[in-house]
């Protein structure tokens, strides 16, 4: 804990912390998701909001700022606060460095001061109606809030910076190293960035995001994913490089089979899995990762709660998604009622658009009577604003949207 810099508050005002510090531990409805959207908004944190791992490691983040200041003053309000250098803010800044990013990303906790005052600020003005004490209260408190993001900051940075030499040893770091300068389209020959890599960059290449959202993410599932899918696609000697403490970035020859993957994921509950289209040569190296990382964007935008993507599934709601509001205002134009429908409603109708309107065939993919699959198409063409007929091209994409969507 570092050496006060300000006067120590009076009793009267102590006790106003202690009240305000217990409100900011259980904060209002939606002040943690617009201190969530502020810090993740801005071209600066593009990469980090686009990451589904580093986006909810920020979000567990701005958390752990909140409680951990609140609870130092409830224990003794108006002192200063040493760094959070516990567990969140530290897994979040090995995997800042791991995506190659650098100590600039920490301007997110700038961002996250300048909310966190604000609402701190409201909630003292709801603690007294005295001036002088309000005065002396946000002096006081203000001062430690600065102090405490300078410390943090200050003590995460040199965590970073640590991490960094650890990460630019051994055989990993050459590993990451290489993989980037593919990844990057760098002149690298193919020969050297094989014998970096100890695999073979000619044959055709399946690429894949493997992460896991838990706050406390079990490495030991991540490593039997990745072995799922190395078996999947009956390739014994995949390339895996350790892209954060909840991630892993995998190429495998060949191409996996789904099946096989879904089953294998069901038993791994943690773990959620993006896959790239299979290419040859360097040139696909490169674009099925970056496909695999499209998938996975996508899940974290829409909120999906699906934990398996391919890419060929998801490029056109990739596409049409990529303004989300104006997605949304499709879906519900083009849908009306059947936005809402139950499941095995608006799963009939993309299957049959899918079956290109062959009822029979529709039918048997669904395992149901063709005559109870006529029933629920009359029941949406019910529920659509205009008849399936007249536009089952939009009604299509549409359903494609809802199907990957996650609830609102």
């Amino acid at each position: 804990m570092g050496r006060m810099s300000w006067p120590p508050p009076s009793p009267r005002v102590r006790e106003l912390i202690r009240r305000g510090a217990g409100i900011a531990l259980d904060p209002p409805p939606g002040w943690l998701a617009e201190l969530d959207a502020a810090v993740l908004a801005g071209e600066a944190r593009r990469q980090i909001a686009a990451d589904p791992v580093l986006a909810a490691g920020t979000r567990r983040t701005n958390r752990s700022n909140l409680l951990f200041w609140a609870a130092s003053n409830i224990r003794a309000p108006g002192e200063p606060v040493p760094a959070n250098d516990t567990g969140a803010p530290l897994a979040v800044a090995r995997d800042l460095i791991r995506r190659g990013l650098d100590e600039s990303a920490l301007d997110a906790y700038r961002v996250g001061e300048s909310v966190a005052v604000r609402m701190w600020t409201q909630i003292a003005c709801t603690l007294t109606g005295d001036p002088e004490e309000l005065r002396e209260l946000l002096d006081v408190s203000l001062r430690s809030i600065s102090a405490f993001v300078d410390d943090t900051v200050s003590a995460i940075s040199a965590r970073m910076r640590a991490e960094r030499d650890e990460l630019t040893r051994g055989t990993q770091a050459e590993r990451r190293a290489t993989v980037a300068l593919l990844l990057e389209g760098a002149p690298i020959t193919r020969q050297r960035a094989e014998s970096r890599l100890g695999y073979r960059l000619q044959p055709a290449h399946t690429a894949a995001v493997l992460w896991s959202d838990s706050p406390v993410p079990d490495p030991r599932q991540l490593d039997r994913a990745a072995d799922a899918l190395t078996e999947a696609a009956d390739q014994p000697r995949p390339l895996s490089v350790v892209a954060g403490t909840a991630t892993r970035w995998l190429w495998v020859h060949g191409r996996p089979d789904a099946d096989r993957l879904r089953a294998a994921l069901d038993r791994l509950p943690d773990v959620r899995l993006a896959v790239g289209p299979t290419a040859p040569g360097p040139d696909g190296f490169r674009r099925s990762h970056l496909d695999a990382l499209t998938a996975q964007q996508l899940l974290t935008r829409l909120r999906s709660p699906a934990r398996l993507a391919f890419h060929h599934e998801v490029e056109l709601v990739a596409l049409l998604t990529a303004d989300p509001d104006r997605a949304a205002r499709f879906v519900t134009r083009t849908l009306g009622a059947l936005e809402t429908a139950p499941p095995e409603l608006t799963g009939t109708v993309r299957v049959f658009l899918a079956e290109q309107c062959n009822a029979t065939r529709a039918a048997a993919r669904l395992f149901t009577h063709r005559n109870t699959l006529l029933r629920r198409l009359a029941r949406a063409d019910h529920l659509l604003p205009r008849p399936l007929a007249e536009h089952p091209l939009d009604v299509a994409a549409a359903l494609e949207v809802l199907h990957w969507r996650g609830l609102p």
